[in-house]
């Protein structure tokens, strides 16, 4: 009895608007629910755009020249990639009939399909996004097939489970935003150096300061302040360009099959089909870990209807020249930090990445933000994303039976592909669609030790489902 107000809800929590909802009336409506006014919606909405831009336009940057597309053929992969990712957005928030978590939870291009699709498009000429597109078209119906059977696992997802896969999710993203921090390009001259770095860690700096100092509505969108911040400050220093500016269109829209109809190869089926599993267990791992986050814990139902969002998403961006959709767990990080649970603000993100899709110049102006600056404030969000699956953790009576060496092992397993980056080099790359995956591998050990220790031989799972009724259902204190 005297360890139950460790898991009460704050009494300051109750008392904001924007963390409990209205407060009058017998079924007050759950802060996901809830609808803030426009202004605010739309200055939130495009602080979560800002959080994931970078990782919406990585992919197609980095798989156009790789399979032969010139600079403006790249740039229009750009501009349809954000286009589906608003499409998929608004599939996951508002949703309809069994389609979509109705969470706040961003969809946007996914980065294991990156190595495949480079491997597929390889000697394929003209020929490669049309089979490129085929295969994801395909990947997607046979995953929203398999969404009413794939979400059952949820219940294999106990706090031992989940507390290691969203610190894994918090953890491995964490090296995106150190790439960032130095530059983004490896290649460049100046990757790494002082100045870079210097933007980083100034960022950084303004984001603790403005989320320390600011009140209210002004600090839940502290990140976006301090992009700005750091956008405006990077300028003089020479590392914000405006090329992109200079050289977009006004109107843009990213014309059905623009290259091609697409086309069906066996092996580049199977290899996105892969690819496709790969991002429906981490989707499943980020929902779990966003229902805690928000107070409204994602059950089977929940699951399947996102992981709907998430292959119907992927099964249709191609006809508008996109890649395949899954969740952005960045994002999570933000909705932990700023406390604005809504998932109309996520809706309005979505919707924003619709019009940056149809106007490049738009588009172009958000990509002014350097990406050492955006680096900077990465920090900070994937670092709140750890420390909200260490809080989990502290949940899953880590002393009983094997817990501790579930969480050890997973860890251990799910770091590799960060601490070792080269580790998995001489297997075969169809392997590497899951190996280099540091969240889909520990998730997997998690699964299967807490099957092993806590379900076979007698156990029945007991200790660990002893746990579960005492699952916060707040924001963690880590996260605030």
């Amino acid at each position: 009895m005297a360890a139950k107000p460790r898991f009460r809800k704050d009494a300051s929590a109750e008392s904001d608007p924007a963390e409990s909802g209205p407060p009058s009336g017998p079924d007050p409506k759950h802060p996901v629910d809830e609808k803030l006014p426009p202004g605010k919606m739309f200055t939130s909405g495009l602080q979560h755009v800002a959080a994931m831009y970078a990782g919406v336009v990585a992919p197609p940057m980095i798989v156009g020249p790789a399979v032969g597309l010139d600079a403006t053929e790249t740039a229009f992969l750009m501009g349809a990639s954000l286009f589906t990712a608003g499409i998929a957005t608004l599939l996951q928030t508002l949703g309809f009939w069994k389609i979509g978590a109705k969470l706040p939870f961003v969809n946007g291009v996914s980065f294991a399909g990156v190595t495949p699709m480079i491997a597929i498009g390889k000697g394929e000429g003209d020929n490669a996004i049309p089979i490129i597109f085929g295969a994801i078209i395909v990947a997607g119906v046979l995953g929203f097939v398999a969404a009413p059977y794939f979400c059952k696992l949820v219940r294999f997802f106990p706090p031992v489970v989940t507390g290691t896969v969203i610190t894994l999710i918090g953890v491995s993203l964490l090296p995106v935003a150190f790439n960032w921090s130095q530059g983004g390009n490896s290649q460049a001259d100046d990757y790494g150096s002082m100045t870079n770095i210097g933007m980083a860690a100034l960022t950084f700096l303004i984001v603790l300061a403005l989320r320390k100092l600011l009140r209210g509505f002004l600090q839940q969108i502290a990140i976006l302040l301090g992009l700005v911040a750091g956008t405006l400050i990077a300028i003089p220093v020479g590392i914000t360009h405006f090329d992109a500016i200079k050289n977009a269109d006004l109107v843009g829209f990213p014309t059905p099959f623009h290259f091609g109809a697409p086309q069906f190869e066996v092996a580049a089926i199977i290899s996105m089909c892969i690819v496709m599993l790969v991002c429906m267990t981490e989707s499943t791992a980020d929902m779990l870990a966003l229902g805690k986050i928000v107070g409204r814990p994602a059950d089977e139902k929940t699951i399947e209807g996102g992981l709907r969002a998430d292959t119907l998403g992927s099964a249709i961006s191609p006809l508008f020249n996109g890649f395949m959709c899954s969740a952005f767990a960045q994002n999570i990080g933000l909705v932990a930090m700023t406390k604005v649970r809504s998932r109309f603000v996520v809706a309005a993100g979505g919707g924003i990445l619709i019009l940056l899709g149809l106007c490049p110049v738009l588009a172009s102006v958000i990509a002014l933000v350097p990406l050492p600056v955006l680096g900077g404030a990465g920090i900070v969000l994937f670092g709140t994303v750890a420390a909200s699956g260490i809080q989990t953790l502290a949940t899953a009576a880590l002393e009983k039976g094997e817990n501790a060496l579930i969480v050890a092992a997973a860890l251990g397993i799910g770091l590799i592909p960060i601490a070792a980056p080269t580790f998995y080099h001489a297997f075969p790359e169809d392997l590497l669609v899951v190996l280099d995956s540091g969240i889909s591998t520990g998730c997997v050990v998690a699964i299967v030790l807490n099957l092993a220790f806590n379900h076979l031989g007698g156990k029945g799972g007991q200790d660990e489902n002893a746990t579960q009724p005492e699952i916060p259902d707040q924001i963690p204190a880590a996260a605030h």
